[in-house]
């Protein structure tokens, strides 16, 4: 049974003035999140700034949510580290709180050989119950999981259940679906390749979009689920230029900033992520208004 089926959040972490983490505002987002209609919440992702985050406030953040969201839609914790045993700690400690599904980012900077992959993802299965989510992102991490891996996962593991795909790679992607059939769960990782990852059995996105854009990021995957392939492919062409804004700088300054241009008040960013160029600034605004949310 997949973890969740449509469009999950990677939810930001909302910050004070001070930097320190806004609990209460990160209630607020949960909130309108599930009203919504968001069918699942990665917490502590990278969009949640997770790499800036201390490892008491990354798990604080993580139990947090779980009691927020209180069993209503999953929650999946960001537990991924390019430490092995960091991520095995992260894990068994989030398993404890009742979570859904963990999402493991690649080893980043280290750069692991696929034999080292196999290694590390199946360290962390080893050590928890709970359903793991591989995350493949090469252009963060310099490290790209390969369809051969993911696959030996599958059959290798007991709860690698499924995968988020941010390569951009729409043929290594085809190619992983094709040899894993039913073994893996696949979930885009890009919001500019739901509706493509979805028509190679995609069963949903891990969204930065749907911080902005919750209901229409949920409908693009329930029109597909629904049949309506043409309104599912007309609702993914409309959102291109704000998910292109979003993008312009690094993940998650524009999407920071447009959610303080929302008046949502999540705070600042921690270094080294900084304010957006006016350039961009001014990109990001005139999308959000072409798209209807400014």
């Amino acid at each position: 049974m997949a973890i969740f089926k449509g469009s999950g959040v990677a939810i930001v972490t909302p910050m004070n003035e001070d930097e320190s983490i806004n609990y209460d505002k990160l209630h607020e987002l949960v909130e309108e999140q599930i009203q919504a209609g968001t069918d699942a919440i990665i917490i502590c992702g990278t969009t949640g700034e997770s790499a800036c985050l201390t490892v008491e406030e990354h798990l604080e953040t993580i139990k947090a949510c779980v009691e927020m969201v209180n069993h209503r839609v999953p929650v999946i914790a960001g537990t991924g580290s390019n430490c092995t045993r960091d991520a095995v700690y992260m894990s068994k400690e989030a398993e404890t709180y009742g979570v859904e599904g963990l999402l493991c980012v690649s080893p980043y900077y280290n750069k692991a050989t696929q034999k080292g992959l196999i290694e590390h993802y199946s360290a962390i299965s080893e050590a928890v119950h709970t359903p793991i989510i591989v995350y493949n992102v090469p252009s963060r991490t310099g490290c790209n999981v390969l369809p051969a891996t993911v696959a030996y996962l599958a059959e290798n593991t007991k709860n690698i259940r499924a995968i988020k795909e941010a390569s951009g790679n729409l043929s290594q992607i085809a190619l992983l679906k094709s040899i894993t059939r039913d073994s893996i769960d696949l979930y885009s990782g890009n919001d500019d390749q739901i509706v493509p990852i979805l028509s190679v059995g995609g069963i949903g996105v891990i969204s930065v979009l749907a911080n902005v854009a919750p209901r229409q990021t949920h409908e693009i995957c329930q029109a597909w689920f629904d049949g309506d392939t043409a309104l599912a492919t007309r609702r993914q062409l409309d959102a291109i230029d704000l998910i292109e804004s979003l993008f312009c700088e690094v993940n998650p300054i524009p999407v920071k900033t447009a959610m303080n241009l929302l008046g949502k008040e999540v705070g600042p960013l921690r270094a080294p992520m900084c304010e957006m160029e006016e350039k961009n600034l001014e990109r990001l605004k005139k999308s959000m208004k072409d798209y209807g949310i400014l």
